[in-house]
């Protein structure tokens, strides 16, 4: 009698996945299951587990950027006002024709500051271009490569576009939300948001300046701490004691500065430090706009190959330079490969 022996096969078996492309409205025969896959025909990207952003928050967001804003336009009148009650009765107690010179500097400046702030607060961050979609007649060849779907505004999105979870709306080339301006930085008020950081750093430069001229004139005179210091300097043979002094001497006349006096000291203080903030934050912006990228499409980008074609001809286009001159201006391209091993 045979033994008979049964083995046990293992078969796969290859199941189709049909699902709907959000953009020309083709059903799609997928291999297998795909969370996210891309249309072969108009190129539009399909997630079918969204991540819906969480709205709870959204009223809290917007309460606290209304305090940002407020803290924010409350210091440049305090700058502005606070400056011009300090300073130029300095200025005009030394010549006429000084104070009105700087009158008119002042004055400009500050309309200048004020007015790109409430531009670029009040001004449309970018919105999308309205695209056709969801029929496949309207649609043609990769009319929406790249593109993705929000299902908060229920509308396509470019690549370089992103929806802003404070402002509750989907906005054109985003670079970042800004708490101080209540408002997203986009491809409507970019220009306009460079401008108010280049104005304001100039405004709060000149005002320091005008806070140390016109502290030099506020303080007490020196004249006995300083020959204290020199006949201390020269009895010791030592220039740091010398120095030492003349510090002594100013801390001891502290008490005798006025009401005008610290407020200079302090608009001082304030404008140097305001003055360095938005310095650092305008060269970052300069060097994404030289890379002819956004703050948010640096940090999608990190990790991978291509980078952005760096160039000068990036700052004139943002800038709206005539063409003329931007052919004129070398093209820096990074042509850095990595070749794995």
């Amino acid at each position: 009698m045979e033994d008979s022996s049964q083995g046990s096969f293992v078969t796969t078996i290859n199941e189709d996945y049909e699902s709907i492309c959000w953009g020309c409205g083709l059903n799609l025969v997928l291999p297998s299951y795909a969370p996210v896959f891309k249309c072969g025909w108009c190129g539009a990207i399909t997630n079918q587990n969204p991540v819906r952003p969480e709205t709870r928050s959204l009223g809290l967001r917007r309460i606290r950027d209304q305090c940002f804003v407020v803290i924010l336009a409350v210091f440049m009148l305090f700058v502005i006002c606070g400056g011009i009650w300090a300073a130029y009765p300095v200025v005009f107690s030394i010549s006429l024709a000084c104070g009105i010179f700087h009158s008119v500097i002042a004055v400009s400046l500050a309309i200048s500051t004020l007015s790109t702030f409430m531009v670029v607060a009040f001004k449309c961050a970018g919105k999308p271009i309205d695209i056709v979609y969801g029929t496949h007649p309207g649609v043609g060849n990769g009319t929406l490569n790249n593109y993705t779907f929000c299902h908060t505004c229920s509308k396509p999105k470019s690549p370089r576009t992103h929806h802003c979870r404070t402002c509750g709306m989907c906005v054109l080339d985003m670079d970042h939300h800004c708490p101080f301006i209540g408002n997203c930085v986009g491809a409507g008020n970019h220009k306009n948001f460079v401008a108010f950081l280049i104005s304001a750093i100039i405004s709060t430069s000149y005002s320091s300046v005008m806070c140390v001229y016109s502290l030099i004139h506020i303080l007490p005179s020196l004249e006995n701490g300083a020959a204290y210091a020199s006949s201390h300097a020269n009895n010791s043979g030592s220039i740091l004691r010398g120095v030492k002094s003349i510090v002594l001497a100013y801390i001891s006349n502290a008490i005798f500065i006025s009401v005008r006096g610290l407020v200079l000291l302090y608009l001082f203080v304030a404008s140097v430090s305001v003055a360095i903030g938005l310095s650092v934050l305008l060269w970052q912006q300069l060097s994404y706009i030289y890379e002819g990228k956004t703050y948010l499409s640096h940090l999608s980008s990190q990790g991978s190959e291509e980078d952005g074609e760096k160039s000068c001809g990036n700052l004139l286009t943002f800038f709206g330079c005539p063409l003329l001159i931007e052919r004129h201006l070398p093209t820096i391209r990074n042509l850095r490969k990595r070749h794995k091993t």
